[in-house]
């Protein structure tokens, strides 16, 4: 399996209070199969498979304290270096890199505005065998109130090539690797900015996207199966979106592609 850009998002997990009640909602919303839960030497860690490939993993939380999130990981060829230029950029490490045995290494940071992600660097688990399929993740944004400060940042990090996007509708722009030529083909994460149109109380975070066949039916399963929608299906240039979150909290979007 080739493997990721540097920066590039490369794996999603969920932190859930309850594994087994989330193994029983995105089994049903996705059609999703799991493997057996990791030893404790790995916290309990499960896998999420669509059609024998991964796409997830679904974590119990170590402390009730922390958040109920999707996580999402981007790629590092060398963790150690990439914190490194995250501390010199102003971003902050809450977790330095370790190893999870022969799976690869594992960090957790949050840039100037506070919005947590992770970075993976690969072993013998280089991360999405199966993306931008229906039922598995397609894309990431960044939500943040200090945008200029995250702009400069992730370029300083991941040498991330800008593009302003106007056909949002919105203050948008999306990122391409080091390179490459910004736009819709090339681009791998969209920021956005808070607004007051946003919840006062909402933190800058990353939101992971998965692909599904049709929205609004999606979002029906969200509703049946004890989940929340924050945003309702809309339109957009690039399909139809909604934000939901599962039935213990951990938001995320569903977009089914325009035709």
């Amino acid at each position: 399996m080739a493997a990721f850009a540097e920066g590039t998002p490369c794996w999603v997990d969920a932190s859930l209070p309850d594994v087994e009640a989330g193994k029983r909602f995105y089994g049903e919303l996705f059609e999703w199969t799991f493997g057996d839960s990791a030893g404790p030497e790995y916290g309990g860690y499960t896998q999420a498979y669509c059609e024998g490939r991964n796409v997830a993993a679904l974590a119990p939380k170590p402390d009730g304290r922390m958040p109920t999130v999707w996580n999402v990981y981007l790629a590092a060829k060398d963790a150690r270096a990439t914190a490194a230029r995250i501390r010199g950029a102003g971003g902050q490490v809450i977790m330095d890199p370790m190893p999870v045995g022969p799976y690869g290494s594992v960090a957790l940071a949050a840039d100037p505005g506070g919005a947590v992600f992770g970075l993976w660097e690969p072993g013998t688990h280089h991360g999405f065998e199966r993306h931008g399929e229906p039922f598995s993740y397609c894309w990431t944004e960044l939500y943040t109130r200090d945008r200029d400060a995250v702009d400069t940042f992730y370029a300083q990090v991941f040498g991330y090539v800008p593009q302003d996007r106007d056909d949002a509708g919105i203050e948008y722009r999306t990122w391409s690797p080091p390179g490459a030529e910004p736009g819709p083909d090339t681009a791998i994460v969209g920021r956005s900015v808070i607004t007051d149109a946003f919840p006062e109380a909402m933190p800058a975070h990353f939101l992971a996207y998965f692909a599904v066949p049709d929205c609004d039916r999606s979002v029906a399963t969200v509703r049946r199966l004890g989940g929340r929608v924050s945003a309702d299906p809309f339109d957009t240039p690039y399909g139809r979106v909604a934000v939901v979150a599962d039935n213990q909290g951990a938001a995320f979007a569903l977009l089914s592609e325009a035709v």
